[in-house]
């Protein structure tokens, strides 16, 4: 199964996935604003969240679908690959309950070291507390919920793992209605709030259900044990502790980050996680998308010692990541007051709330194509069971952005802090890819920089020709929902029009990529297994 054609599963699903949070975030700013329950949620849904990253989708995902990628195409095949899966699941549920359960007994504490100035606010703190606890049994089940997505990638099955996120959003939609419904008008926005939370635990019940099932249907089968500790359990523990770090520096940054914009006025925390919604479109549907469809094949080429096959596929991968994210982070950067004002400003989203946002995403998106291109290259080492060096660059990175933290923040707010994460990104990327070249795992050509090229000046085009036509519409923005969406349509014309009108002239776009991402054949039963 191509690449493309991998990408092209998971990410659109992610879209409709992004579609449904951008819609959860929307419903959510104009039922609660961004005041002291927004503030408290926020906080309570990054807990899980991060640790979910980090442990599941991050360190456990990049060191456990190689290993069980290795076994399934190994001499004893199903068998061995399913002894693995019952080992790790029988050690890793003990850990998950044992590290929720210490978590949840030390929330206080936890709250504390990364938002203590919510005690300056009557009542903030303990909400968020509360709030944590709530949500954090997530944990364990979006955890288990990664670990079955795992097992499915392995087998280029990439649909219902790439689905799953999608039950989230629909569950939290729903709880915000319950939620504004409960509180009427005038009310106390921390029912809302509590609504949310309950929303968060119930969704990891529904994905966990809908995975299980998923597996079932593929032949997976389950048989839980006692914990034992087997010289592949044992070697996929010494992988995973660099990888929770390596894999993870977006994800600690975001601990980071939320230490610092906790220090701000109120309601930055929030303005920050909306900002972060616009970001992920594009940084959801194709760094995920590229991250999770590159590791099983590249470890597959590079396991048959395919070297060739390995350059090929990451040197495609790039290419398809800055095709994608070059105009998507330029559009988002011009366009930034029109986005916000229309899709979030509105109840109790304000418009200066909405201008401090706008600046928010514009420094965001700057490290866009880097956020994207970490997805790409870290397999790279992953796939040959190397963790360690990830780690030390994205120590490096995370020492190099916490002291420009210090130094930002107080004087520029949450816009310096949105900034120095998008340069950190940038760094995190220069530094993977001066390794791999140096190592001869991986090189840019000549044939990939001249495309990059020609895609930057099909960006600088459409970007001019955006800035120039934003204004004719200013009005239109904050306007009833039919001028909203004709205006940001129209915008959205422009921009495609120009882009892949200049890209097509300058020989931006690789005309085989295109008639891949076109086609849409079915697989035949060899290749799915290949």
């Amino acid at each position: 199964m191509s690449l493309v054609r991998n990408v092209g599963t998971i990410g659109g699903l992610t879209a409709i996935s992004r579609v449904f949070g951008f819609a959860r975030d929307m419903l959510m700013a104009r039922v609660l604003g961004a005041g002291l329950a927004a503030d408290a949620f926020q906080l309570a849904f990054i807990l899980p969240n991060t640790f979910r990253r980090l442990f599941a989708e991050g360190a456990f995902s990049v060191a456990f679908v190689p290993m069980y990628t290795r076994a399934l195409n190994g001499e004893d095949g199903e068998a061995a690959a399913a002894r693995f899966a019952d080992d790790v699941l029988a050690i890793f549920v003990w850990v998950l309950l044992g590290f929720s359960a210490l978590a949840m007994i030390a929330m206080p504490g936890i709250v504390w070291m990364l938002a203590s100035d919510f005690q300056q606010v009557p009542g903030k703190f303990e909400l968020s507390v509360l709030l944590s606890r709530i949500t954090f049994p997530y944990l364990m089940l979006i955890s288990l919920v990664a670990m079955l997505s795992g097992l499915l990638n392995a087998r280029s099955r990439f649909g219902p793992g790439a689905f799953a996120p999608v039950l989230l959003n629909i569950v939290l939609i729903t709880g915000i209605i319950v939620g504004w419904w409960l509180r009427g008008e005038g009310g106390d926005d921390r029912i809302v709030g509590m609504a949310l939370a309950v929303s968060v635990s119930l969704a990891g019940v529904a994905q966990l259900l809908y995975l299980w099932i998923a597996a079932r249907h593929t032949g997976i089968r389950f048989h839980l044990h006692l914990p034992r500790i087997t010289p592949e359990v044992k070697r996929l523990g010494i992988l995973i502790l660099p990888a929770t770090f390596g894999a993870g520096i977006y994800q600690i940054s975001q601990f980071v980050d939320t230490f610092f914009a906790t220090t701000l006025p109120q309601g930055s925390l929030t303005l920050l996680k909306y900002a972060d919604r616009l970001n992920q479109m594009p940084l959801g549907i194709v760094g995920i998308a590229l991250g999770t469809a590159i590791l099983p094949m590249l470890a597959r080429h590079i396991q048959t010692d395919n070297l060739g096959e390995a350059q090929r596929l990451q040197t495609n991968a790039v290419e398809m990541a800055l095709l994608l994210t070059l105009p998507a982070a330029a559009a988002l950067a011009v366009c930034a007051p029109a986005f916000v004002t229309a899709f979030f400003v509105g109840g109790k989203m304000t418009d200066a709330d909405g201008q401090t946002m706008a600046m928010i995403v514009t420094a965001l998106v700057a490290g866009l194509p880097s956020y994207v291109l970490v997805k790409v290259f870290q397999p790279a080492f992953f796939s040959r069971e190397d963790t360690r060096t990830p780690v030390w660059v994205a120590a490096f990175a995370l020492v190099v952005n916490i002291a420009i933290n210090f130094a930002v923040v107080p004087r520029y707010g949450i816009v310096g802090l949105a900034g120095a994460t998008a340069f950190t990104a940038t760094l995190n990327v220069l530094l993977l890819y001066t390794i791999l070249h140096r190592r001869r795992w991986y090189h840019a050509t000549a044939r990939l920089a001249g495309r990059v090229a020609r895609q930057l000046v099909a960006t600088g085009a459409m970007a001019a020709a955006l800035w120039y036509t934003m204004p004719l519409m200013q009005a239109r923005y904050g306007g009833n929902v039919l001028e909203r969406v004709w205006s940001l349509s129209a915008l959205v014309a422009i921009g495609l029009i120009v882009f892949f009108g200049i890209a097509g002239l300058t020989g931006a776009l690789d005309k085989d990529l295109v008639s891949q991402l076109r086609r849409r054949r079915k697989s035949s039963p060899a290749s799915e297994g290949q």
